[in-house]
């Protein structure tokens, strides 16, 4: 396969959101061989199982998107604890209606930054919980928690040379995933 195209989901709608830069900035790490776009998830309206007949069409073009990503790559704040809301209803959306998931066997990767210490660690294990019902191999190794610092970004980039060498051998862990399931999800999407 020549060309692998990745969708992002960024889980915050802020617009100068920090994990909105880190997928920015991680798409500059990727080689030529892979696509990133970032999907909008602001327009979906709240799951409603009663709508799973005739889905609104923000979620049946998330559905057309995720459905001819070869993986997907969750960025994904820490709200509470846990997942933002804004993220698990895309989740919810494209999953539906039962037996329908637009997910189903997208390499998936996760990760985050935060203002805190622990980064997004929470948020991102119970991310994690829902990929794996959801049967998206999901990559384990490495583990991306940063906490944002002043400086972090610099021109649509990582500014650190530490950080960015480190994310590097994130996305190359996460295009050698990619590589080995996109047979796989071509056959089975």
């Amino acid at each position: 396969m020549s060309q692998y195209n990745i969708a992002v989901l960024a889980g915050s709608l802020r617009r100068e959101s920090y994990n909105r830069q880190l997928a920015n900035a991680l798409a500059t790490l990727f080689s030529p061989a892979f696509s990133l776009r970032q999907l909008e998830i602001g327009d979906l309206p709240l799951y409603n199982q009663d709508q799973d007949d005739d889905q609104p069409a923000p979620t049946r073009r998330l559905k057309s998107e995720i459905t001819a990503a070869h993986g997907v790559i969750f960025v994904t704040p820490e709200y509470n604890r846990s997942v933002p809301g804004v993220l698990k209803n895309a989740i919810d959306h494209a999953s539906r209606p039962y037996g329908e998931s637009a997910w189903k066997r997208k390499p998936a990767g996760v990760l985050g930054v935060s203002v805190g210490a622990p980064g997004t660690s929470m948020a991102q294990q119970h991310l994690r919980n829902t990929l794996a019902y959801l049967d998206m191999p999901t990559l384990g190794q490495p583990e991306v928690f940063i906490q944002v610092r002043e400086g972090m970004f610099a021109n649509g980039a990582i500014a650190n040379a530490d950080t960015r060498a480190f994310l590097q051998s994130w996305v190359d862990a996460y295009s050698a995933w990619v590589k080995k399931f996109a047979t796989g999800v071509a056959a089975h999407s």
